[in-house]
């Protein structure tokens, strides 16, 4: 009654997308001028200014707000506001979204209400010109390896001394 379609060669060879996470938050407090440059995800919810060019995802919270003259990294998302031109593989605004700059991307998504001046071109292909994820030096790898195998001393709490103290309370006396 019920059969199983096969399911095609062509959608069982693509590998499963791992989903983007984000590591590192730059909290509402805080203004940074610098640069963010690596491998994983950051959210902004304070001030930044300087440079971006991350490999994984970058999310510009409600109350972020970033200057850059130019944000690259895999996957954008803006709820904020971004000043500075924007070259991603995946662009999206969302509702409170505010970006003043030109837009290179992939893919664009944008919600009701979102803002965006300046211009968009869509590529098929973004290349972001991000480095190389660096790899471990042998030293640093050995230094890594030397502190893994250290072990950890937790060291013995103090032994507890109870006391009992009498509190003594004068009366008062009436005149």
């Amino acid at each position: 009654m019920f059969k199983r379609n096969p399911t095609p060669a062509a959608e069982a060879a693509q590998p499963v997308q791992a989903v983007e996470r984000i590591t590192s938050v730059l909290g509402s407090g805080v203004i940074w001028h610098g640069s963010i440059n690596g491998s994983g995800g950051v959210r902004i919810e304070g001030a930044f200014e300087g440079e971006i060019a991350l490999r994984g995802m970058l999310v510009v919270g409600e109350t972020g707000r970033v200057t850059c003259q130019n944000v690259r990294a895999n996957t954008v998302i803006v709820a904020g506001a971004v000043r500075g031109n924007i070259t991603t593989q995946k662009l999206e605004i969302r509702a409170t979204g505010r970006v003043w700059g030109d837009v290179v991307t992939t893919a664009f998504v944008t919600e009701e209400g979102a803002f965006l001046r300046g211009q968009i071109r869509m590529e098929e292909s973004v290349d972001l010109n991000l480095e190389p994820v660096p790899e471990a030096t042998p030293s640093e790898a050995a230094q890594a390896e030397s502190i893994a195998q250290t072990p950890i001393q937790i060291p013995e709490p103090a032994p507890v001394i109870e006391s009992t103290q009498k509190i003594m309370r004068k009366k008062k006396s009436e005149s």
